[in-house]
């Protein structure tokens, strides 16, 4: 196997474990952001009204550039078509990037500063996956 070909497997097997945990993640802020939602705006009946609300209420737009990356993770691992090294990378800085918790900042650096300052498993998860991010492995 060439060194380029090991590279981009690499890459790709870091965007692969980078999504499992964003997905996790993404998850656990949908739970934490209803039971707020639910607390303000009572009980969400279904499963399809939660969709609905997470598609086109604007307590939720903030998880939307959350969501854009995970399909864009997927439109490059699920690819029919040949990866280049640049498309995994280039993702991985986008999760550096987007996942930059901050009380002064964006609306989701905000939101997502105060979801990991109320729910414990979700700081761990932003641990654990800021520190995927950081290492250069």
């Amino acid at each position: 196997m060439s060194s380029s070909n090991q590279t981009l497997d690499f890459a790709i097997q870091r965007l692969r474990e980078v999504r499992r945990l964003l997905l996790r993640l993404h998850k656990a802020l949908l739970d934490s952001e209803r039971t707020l939602y639910e607390q303000i705006y009572g009980h969400i009946q279904s499963s399809n009204e939660f969709l609905g609300l997470v598609i086109n209420h604007e307590w939720f737009n903030w998880l939307h550039g959350i969501s854009q990356l995970i399909v864009r993770m997927d439109e490059v691992l699920f690819s029919k078509q040949p990866v280049a090294i640049e498309q995994p990378n280039e993702l991985l800085e986008q999760a550096r990037t987007l996942l930059q918790p901050n009380n002064e900042g964006t609306p989701l650096e905000q939101r997502y500063f105060h979801a990991i300052q109320r729910d414990p498993n979700i700081a761990l998860m932003h641990a654990e996956l800021a520190q995927m991010l950081s290492v250069e492995r």
